[in-house]
């Protein structure tokens, strides 16, 4: 029987395929970075003023308007305090599977720049707004749209901490609420590390649900199911419980169903199954050829651009690190599906990465192919020799991505009959089936067929398709 979090990674992999997806980062993504929640962040204030920030919990705009008050509206203080926590920090690993799906939309009510990033450590390019005048420009050719709606550690004047701010938030920022208000209507979110008891979003959508009513697009939040804390009284530990549930049900009153889980660490998997789903549509072709051995020229190349338009066809999307010889057949094949099935957008389809060149950057292509694998889901193994020295060898970029896709988890397919490291790599699968495919000896027989150097290439293609849409469930 499906539970509410598989039911969740099906419509939001789904969403995300589609380009529908959102995010909505509230403290709680952070704070496994070293960053403080609300929480800890006031707590110097509530010091400062004599209070006690476990009693003010649900009380912490009013706890730093309090703090502005005592120092005649002077708010430098409570600035420096927020500056000085949040000294630079790496996105974790909740961050860094975000960055990798092809999620267009965050929003956060955080001043850090963890998502951003993050995105950049996935050579995206993001479009940062905090200011009312930066929504109307466009980052040249952006990936995603980053909507920091309480302002940027590095733009004081931008930061919506106290009790002023928030009141004068619908006059200050009412075109970030426009925004937001769309993005909530046309896209499914997912909220995370958010609590919901911040008044801007509580006013967004109780507008959006009095105009749609019962018409509201799905949305999803997570939270930790409340557990006994150590010392925490029976009766303390049911009423936050019962508050829990309360709020979980309230929720349903914008559509948005709440997913509970017993350990923050269970965001981590249900995001990485989420990735996974979304890498298993998304091929790694692998391969060099300075010389097809014992195949023509011009068969080699149409086999090769016959099986990456094949493949989207199929609607797979590929990503190549355009290796000689084999990625500019790889983009022929590609362009010519495309071309033919009008409605499809090359860069949707094709993630392409050429190798930099020069000595000091060869240095660091081993992370680059890192980075390049982890798109995909399966990947295909297609002759690899190179020229050294005057002389045909063995590419050993070609092992070293079958060794980073292996590592990766993804699906191994080398065409042995292609001959070369595909060769190799064809017989090493053979020889360890069930290490490779523990769970499909089903596939075995189409395996051994992709080494049969007696095949046509034709039906070398329709192997590989099989195996692929097999993996899939697709047949």
């Amino acid at each position: 029987m499906e539970t509410p979090i598989d039911s969740f990674i099906t419509h939001f992999s789904k969403e995300i395929e589609e380009g529908n997806a959102a995010v909505f980062a509230g403290a709680g993504l952070s704070v496994s970075s070293g960053y403080v929640d609300w929480k800890g962040l006031l707590k110097p204030i509530a010091d400062e003023l004599g209070l006690d920030i476990e009693k003010e919990e649900h009380n912490l705009v009013n706890v730093a308007q309090y703090h502005v008050n005592s120092v005649s509206g002077n708010k430098q203080r409570l600035i420096q305090i927020i500056k000085d926590s949040f000294p630079l920090k790496i996105p974790t690993d909740n961050h860094k599977i975000l960055a990798r799906l092809p999620i267009s939309t965050y929003w956060t009510t955080n001043y850090d720049g963890l998502i951003e990033a993050a995105l950049k450590h996935n050579h995206k390019i993001s479009d940062t707004k905090y200011k009312l005048a930066q929504l109307a420009y466009t980052e040249h050719k952006r990936d995603a749209v980053v909507y920091k709606m309480h302002g940027d550690i590095n733009d004081p004047d931008t930061i919506v901490i106290t009790k002023d701010h928030y009141e004068r938030y619908h006059f200050d920022n009412s075109l970030f609420i426009t925004a937001l208000s769309g993005d909530l209507v046309a896209k499914t979110f997912l909220f995370m590390g958010f609590s919901f008891t911040d008044p801007n979003l509580d006013y967004v959508l109780s507008r959006i649900r009095l105009r749609l009513d019962n018409n509201q697009r799905q949305h999803y939040c997570i939270f930790k199911k409340r557990a006994r804390l150590e010392n925490e009284t029976e009766e303390d530990f049911h009423y936050a419980a019962l508050k829990q549930e309360l709020v979980v049900n309230d929720l349903k009153r914008f559509n948005i169903k709440a997913l509970l889980i017993d350990d923050y660490s269970e965001i981590t998997i249900i995001l990485k199954e989420i990735e996974n789903r979304f890498r298993q549509n998304t091929i790694f072709i692998s391969g060099s050829a300075s010389n097809y051995g014992e195949i023509d020229k011009v068969s080699a190349e149409r086999f090769i651009q016959n099986l990456s338009q094949k493949l989207i066809d199929e609607n797979y999307k590929i990503v190549s690190g355009f290796g000689l010889g084999v990625g500019n057949h790889v983009i022929c094949g590609v362009l010519e599906e495309i071309y033919q099935k009008q409605g499809l957008s090359l860069r949707d389809q094709l993630i392409l990465r050429p190798f930099p060149q020069g000595e000091e950057v060869q240095k660091q292509w081993g992370t680059y192919r890192e980075d390049m694998i982890t798109y995909a889901g399966i990947a295909i193994f297609l002759f690899g020799n190179k020229v050294q020295d005057g002389n045909i060898v063995l590419a050993d970029g070609v092992i070293s991505e079958f060794e980073i896709a292996k590592t990766n988890g993804l699906k191994l397919i080398p065409i042995g009959a292609t001959g070369f490291v595909a060769k190799q790599l064809w017989e090493k699968v053979i020889n360890s089936f069930n290490e490779y495919y523990p769970v499909n000896d089903d596939l075995k027989e189409l395996f051994f067929s992709l080494g049969d150097e007696k095949k046509s290439l034709t039906e070398h293609l329709e192997a590989v398709v099989k195996i692929i849409n097999r993996l899939q469930g697709r047949n």
